[in-house]
């Protein structure tokens, strides 16, 4: 590789390293599962130019990252989300109390994404995430745009449940009146 070709594959992994490992995260639900198929992808990408030649190259980084996560996971013996290790998403507001509660509920929020089935979960991810449009992630995934915008759907109809379930206070038992 010319000093150009390695500034210009320095720039990539700068630039899309998050994206990667946000695509490798949905598939694989441990971070440090992500993380080594983050490096997988990137070593490929090294040894194969084809990045350069992309049309999209977003969609051409979560397609081999989620080749890479799919590969790690038929390698070793599937994994059970682990909500402990969520990601912390840093607040911006004072206050040990608020940032505490406010991640706890992130933490809750990633722990539901974390339950969906592969198929919603990974669209859900791709699209709410990283900003992808149907078209891309039917192209990445390798399945019809119709089946992605349907997924889609039934992804946030699901989390929506969720979190109707996770706010609504617990139901008291009625009691029955007695007639005298």
């Amino acid at each position: 590789m010319t000093p150009a070709e390695e500034a210009n594959f320095t720039a990539l992994v700068e630039r899309q390293s998050r994206f990667a490992f946000r695509v490798t995260y949905a598939v694989l639900l441990n971070t440090h599962d992500a993380e080594d198929a983050v490096q997988e992808t990137f070593l490929k990408l090294y040894r194969h130019s084809g990045w350069q030649q992309a049309d999209n190259e977003r969609a051409y980084i979560a397609r081999v990252a989620w080749r890479c996560a799919i590969d790690r996971r038929r390698a070793s013996h599937p994994v059970a989300a682990d909500p402990d290790a969520a990601l912390d998403i840093p607040s911006h507001h004072p206050g040990p109390e608020h940032t505490f509660l406010s991640a706890e509920h992130h933490r809750r929020i990633h722990a539901m994404i974390d339950t969906l089935p592969e198929d919603l979960r990974l669209p859900l991810i791709l699209s709410a995430f990283d900003d992808l449009n149907s078209r891309l992630i039917a192209g990445i995934l390798n399945i019809p745009e119709g089946t992605v915008r349907t997924r889609l759907q039934r992804a946030r109809q699901l989390l929506k449940q969720k979190l109707i379930a996770l706010e609504s206070p617990p139901e008291s038992p009625r009691k029955e009146a007695h007639h005298a």
